[in-house]
């Protein structure tokens, strides 16, 4: 795979007991999700079926994160969940924030997402963005299949802040990049040199000085 792909193995079965996000970012996208869902007991299959890890290996690129679903009555179907890409506008806004305070570079380095800095730009899904789709007979949005590699997704998300940056269009390497090179440059002012280059303003003409007469 490519650095704009990036795939992660399946996960397997685990306790399904307990909040199934850690990170207020991934209840975030499991919010957006059930926000959206029309019929609650898909989701509740699809919350099976991850924790089951009937989920095979996961693929996230620019806008569109997939995988393979397997299924008690058959399958295994292809399933995506499609999410828009931040426009220019977005990045260069969520890139200048990140750069101009220390705080939110360094949560970004320690696998951290500061509520302020996905806040600004809408970077997590609201209700109606995440887009299922699956080829498997049932209609409901999402299905099963997509809600089970929705769930899936929010525990990438929990360890690893970048997986949203990728889906919404940079790599990690294009963000931190970036932020290299804004957080590196000079301060804004004149270069000694160039200070010293300048042409000097004329002296003051003497012989209109009056000097003040002492008492």
């Amino acid at each position: 795979m490519t650095e704009r792909v990036r795939g992660f193995p399946a996960f397997p079965a685990r306790a399904g007991r307990g909040p199934f996000a850690r990170s207020w970012w991934g209840r975030a996208w499991l919010q957006a999700m059930e926000d959206t869902a029309l019929d609650q007991r898909q989701l509740r299959r699809g919350r099976g079926y991850a924790v089951a890890g009937l989920v095979g290996p996961i693929a996230v690129s620019p806008g569109r994160i997939a995988a393979t679903v397997d299924d008690t009555d058959g399958g295994p179907y292809r399933t995506a969940l499609r999410l828009a890409e931040l426009s220019t506008t977005d990045w260069e806004l969520l890139l200048g924030r990140a750069a101009d305070r220390a705080a939110h570079l360094a949560a970004l380095l320690d696998r951290d997402l500061p509520p302020e800095l996905a806040d600004d730009v809408g970077l997590l899904p609201g209700i109606g963005d995440l887009d299922p789709e699956c080829d498997c007979p049932g209609w409901e949005l999402p299905c099963r299949h997509a809600a089970a590699l929705s769930f899936q997704v929010s525990w990438l998300l929990d360890a690893d802040p970048f997986v949203l940056l990728l889906m919404r269009g940079r790599t990690e390497r294009e963000v931190l990049d970036e932020l290299g090179r804004r957080t590196s440059r000079p301060p804004e002012g004149v270069l000694a040199a160039d200070a010293y280059a300048r042409p000097l303003p004329p002296l003051p003409d003497l012989a209109e000085f009056t000097p003040v007469p002492r008492r």
